[in-house]
């Protein structure tokens, strides 16, 4: 849709030039002939009625102003033609009126009319060009020319414009989705983690106050298991906010991951360790975190479900793409076997964070579980 300004400055030009053919005619033609002022007199009008009928636009109405516009080229033209108006600066007012058409008919209208007005131009200048003369001729060619490539190309742009918000759009609803699962499991483990162990806190402080009243060595024993479940709830509260936190500025990935498997060991107690061949950090920002994000999932799901005792996590790069393998001795998962990431999904089955983000980055993963042996999972990125 063409502005607002856009359209009134059209329909200022077109007032301008119906003025001037007007003005013109009763100032240079030899004869004047009232049939000849009244249609000017008339599109003089009409150009005026436009102005104010500039909020009520609609396909109807545009096409019934080119047509209206193309009839006064013409009609101008012809009036050139038999000679009742001066030569040459008359022909010159037909080529600003060609030109004023076109122009028009590219910014308002579809390639089909657009073509078809070109061509009715370019025909109504060549019919009426007069004593032979090819200047306004030449100029109507060109002009048609000009405005079919205009209207052509507007609509390439139209089309690269469409398909451009219809990716936002879906990047937008991706973006969403992300969020949204990302919120439920920040809520899971949450609910998982330490919101249970407040849960238990709480009730074994019930079981605290009732000891008190019969019992104070049993009180003083549970005090003391109270004790070591608020520091495994610190540790756990650490861990979970240690997930949220986002990728440290002018830290580059391979020191990013050896620090995260540093502070889960700490913060576990399950022996960890790293080993990163060539790795360099991606170019997009987004594929860094993202990764991050992966190992974060990863190594939470050991510490929560697994209980294993050693966990090893590799990166590197092959094939032009980031490796990265973490790998446990722990209880494993519920199922057996080696399976892809289209196989996972086809089947219900791993980690869904993971693959969510796995696919978003176009990457793939090999999950192998071994039922009270371990897991391993190994995460391939395209760079």
């Amino acid at each position: 849709m063409v502005p607002y300004r856009g359209r009134l400055a059209l329909r200022i030009a077109r007032v301008l030039l119906a003025l001037a053919c007007l003005a013109w005619y009763v100032r240079a033609a030899d004869e004047r002939f009232p049939s000849v002022i009244a249609v000017l007199a008339a599109y003089l009008v009409y150009a005026f009625g436009t102005l104010f009928e500039l909020r009520f636009d609609s396909a109807r109405r545009a096409g019934v102003a080119l047509v209206a516009d193309v009839t006064f080229f013409g009609f101008w033209s012809w009036v050139v033609a038999v000679g009742w108006v001066g030569w040459p600066a008359a022909g010159w007012m037909s080529a600003l009126l060609c030109t004023y058409v076109l122009t028009s008919a590219a910014i308002l209208h579809d390639p089909t009319r657009v073509v078809v007005t070109a061509v009715v131009v370019a025909l109504l200048a060549l019919l009426f060009a007069p004593h032979g003369d090819a200047p306004p001729v030449w100029v109507a060619i060109a002009a048609s020319g000009v405005a079919v490539s205009v209207v052509f190309h507007k609509r390439y742009l139209d089309r690269r414009l469409s398909h451009t918000l219809r990716h936002n759009v879906i990047i937008r609803s991706q973006a969403q989705g992300a969020r949204e699962a990302e919120r439920q499991r920040i809520a899971a483990d949450f609910h998982d983690g330490p919101l249970q162990s407040f849960i238990s806190f709480q009730m074994r402080l019930e079981i605290i106050k009732k000891l008190l009243a019969r019992d104070v060595d049993a009180a003083a024993e549970e005090l003391r298991e109270l004790q070591q479940l608020c520091k495994t709830q610190v540790g756990e509260l650490r861990s979970f906010v240690r997930s949220m936190r986002p990728a440290e500025n002018g830290v580059s990935l391979p020191a990013s991951l050896s620090r995260m498997v540093d502070q889960f060991q700490r913060d576990t107690g399950i022996t960890s360790t790293f080993s990163s061949g060539e790795l360099f950090d991606p170019a997009e920002t987004e594929v860094s975190l993202e990764l991050l994000q992966i190992v974060r999932e990863t190594m939470n799901n050991i510490q929560k479900h697994s209980g294993a005792t050693r966990m090893a996590l590799s990166v590197g790069v092959h094939d032009h793409r980031i490796e990265i393998k973490a790998e446990d001795n722990g209880a494993g998962f519920p199922f057996s076997g080696s399976f892809n990431l289209d196989e996972l999904e086809l089947l219900r089955m791993g980690p869904v964070s993971i693959k969510r983000r796995v696919r978003m980055l176009g990457g793939d993963l090999q999950l192998e579980s071994r039922p009270g042996h371990g897991a391993s999972i190994e995460i391939r990125i395209p760079v």
